[in-house]
């Protein structure tokens, strides 16, 4: 069977409507239930139900043999599998916000809240400013209201918590977007299917 990682939430059921409309249908997937695995053998597909940040992990250690991830996803893990499609939804920013009106001391270290260490990183790396790192795991936008950071570097995708926040967009720093992967040997001994599939999937993106 072809494994599908998929994130769990609106996201990975819109890819599994794409999936469905090119013959990858399993109408198990939208009964409601808990179950994690759902297999259709008539079209030999299997989908994984995962944790959005967890598809790049099934996929590069071939529990899945393709998945959908985000764009921010890949950048921050870094995951070893290749990145076939931008599927041209599930579209924000990756951006840096500050409190209105915020200047920024460019005499001493960076303080930067942010769930994306490694985005972060790279992103001042490459203008040669030196930042430390807060990592956080909830509400970041709150780290520079208290004064634990100077600055947060996260993911805008309409702008209305950090106005409602007092803060705003200081700099973007890069486009995200929904992204098909691969495992690195299924895109060898599936080449055919797997490609059929980047295929169909521009096309169909093309029509819509």
């Amino acid at each position: 069977m072809l494994n599908i990682a998929l994130p769990k939430g609106r996201l990975g059921m819109k890819v599994y409507d794409m999936l469905a409309d090119i013959g990858y249908e399993c109408p198990e997937i939208l009964e409601d239930n808990r179950k994690l695995i759902f297999e259709n053998k008539k079209n030999n597909v299997r989908y994984l139900l995962v944790k959005p940040s967890d598809v790049t992990i099934y996929v590069e250690y071939g529990a899945a043999d393709i998945g959908v991830a985000g764009k921010d996803i890949i950048l921050e893990t870094m995951p070893d599998v290749y990145e076939l499609l931008d599927l041209g939804f599930g579209k924000c920013r990756m951006c840096v916000a500050a409190p209105v009106g915020y200047r920024e001391d460019t005499d001493r270290v960076l303080r930067v809240a942010t769930k994306f260490p490694n985005i972060a990183k790279n992103y001042y790396m490459s203008k040669n400013r030196e930042i430390e790192i807060i990592k956080l795991y909830g509400s970041i936008e709150i780290a520079p209201l208290t004064s634990l950071s100077d600055v947060i570097v996260d993911i805008v995708e309409t702008g209305t918590t950090l106005k409602e926040n007092n803060l705003e967009v200081i700099e973007s720093i890069l486009p995200i977007s929904a992204r098909l992967i691969a495992n690195k040997a299924s895109s060898n001994f599936r080449a055919d299917e797997i490609g059929r599939i980047v295929s169909m999937l521009k096309n169909r993106k093309n029509e819509v």
